[in-house]
């Protein structure tokens, strides 16, 4: 069971890493027309449709972003699927995260759609017919039984309860984040969550919630996510300027200024180096670090009538400007005076080797 599960959760990171730069690309092509409208005064670009000129070329730029957004749920299916069952599953993966879509089942039916069409694949390559009939196996019958598979299962015996499932979580979300205090909530779980592995599976499952939920016009996890991806690399860089350069050693100090960049990005792998050096100390102080710096983001009013943009950048797609910034600061300040009072970041990379102390995390990688 424990490896059927690690098995499960290797298929589903690999649909979420091809997913990633769909919603990336998307959101900025959706985003940054419509700031370019904002800055002319027209905050409406569907007002341009059938009209020409300039405002219409942004029109048709910011949907072209809105399609790749709405591919999100095909490209994960077909990924999952195809890390299941290799190239044979890819096709009724796709269709079935496009069927999601459609029956309104999101992203859920998209990942069961991704495990059927994976599976079936998979045990499509236990038939064994005559020589003259094997080119006929992948070209109809593997096609077959999987999208078959797939419109059977998802189209047809859980088309109804994904769809009622996937509609009750996004209302529910939904009133969540119009009321303030369960709004913390939620930015309380998805920072911490954020702060735990720094760009593994915990962290990416936040990123994912905050993300997948553009497609259902809901931007407010999205900042929560952004703003702890930013405070946590940007808190450790925000620590080589707090304290003595001789409380870091010369890899941390260097890593600490790199993370300026890193941070400004919304890249928490930054925060790797530092992490490593004591994990079961500063294991909290990420978690607190991200989930401070989206709660104060949330209970100042943090919002965005658009895909809010990553990083640093996120700022402009941000409604409320003060509250981001303000979140990204708090949690960065609390890391950047915390982590050094608990871990000692003067120790090199020889040091660590040779050093090894109760608190490192081993990890074996398969």
């Amino acid at each position: 069971m424990k490896k059927l599960l690690s098995d499960w959760k290797g298929y589903l990171m690999s649909g979420i890493s091809y997913m990633i730069p769909t919603v990336i690309g998307g959101a900025m092509i959706v985003g940054i027309p419509q700031l370019i409208g904002m800055i002319f005064g027209v905050n409406d670009l569907t007002k341009y449709k059938s009209a020409q000129g300039f405002f219409h070329i942004l029109y048709q730029i910011n949907q072209v972003g809105w399609i790749g957004i709405g591919l999100v749920n095909l490209v994960i299916a077909g990924y999952v699927a195809y890390a299941i069952g290799d190239k044979p599953a890819l096709g009724a993966g796709f269709i079935g995260g496009q069927l999601a879509s459609t029956i309104n089942a999101g992203f859920l039916g998209a990942l069961v759609a991704g495990f059927v069409a994976g599976y079936v694949a998979r045990y499509c390559r236990k038939i064994k017919v005559g020589e003259a009939w094997k080119s006929a196996v992948p070209l109809l019958i593997v096609p077959l039984l999987t999208t078959g598979a797939v419109a059977l299962v998802v189209g047809v015996i859980l088309s109804g309860p994904l769809s009622w499932l996937n509609t009750t979580l996004v209302a529910w979300v939904k009133a969540m984040i119009n009321n303030h205090t369960n709004g913390a909530i939620v930015a309380l779980v998805l920072g911490a969550m954020i702060g735990t592995d720094l760009g593994g599976p915990i962290n990416k499952a936040a990123w994912m919630v905050g993300n997948i939920l553009f497609i259902e016009g809901i931007y407010g996890p999205a900042l929560m996510t952004n703003i702890a991806i930013c405070c946590i690399p940007l808190g450790y860089a925000l620590a080589t300027f707090i304290y003595p350069r001789k409380r870091f050693s010369d890899e941390m100090f260097m890593a600490g200024r790199n993370n300026l960049i890193m941070g400004s990005f919304g890249i928490t792998e930054g925060a790797i180096p530092f992490f490593l050096t004591s994990p079961l100390k500063l294991l909290p102080v990420n978690m607190i670090g991200g989930a401070l710096g989206a709660v104060t983001g949330e209970l100042l009013g943090m919002q965005s009538h658009i895909p809010p943009l990553g990083g640093l950048p996120g700022i402009i797609t941000a409604d409320n400007k003060l509250a981001y910034i303000a979140g990204i600061a708090a949690g960065a300040l609390f890391i950047g005076l915390v982590a050094p009072l608990v871990a000692d970041f003067n120790v090199s990379s020889d040091e660590e080797e040779s050093d090894i102390s109760e608190d490192d995390i081993k990890i074996d990688i398969e």
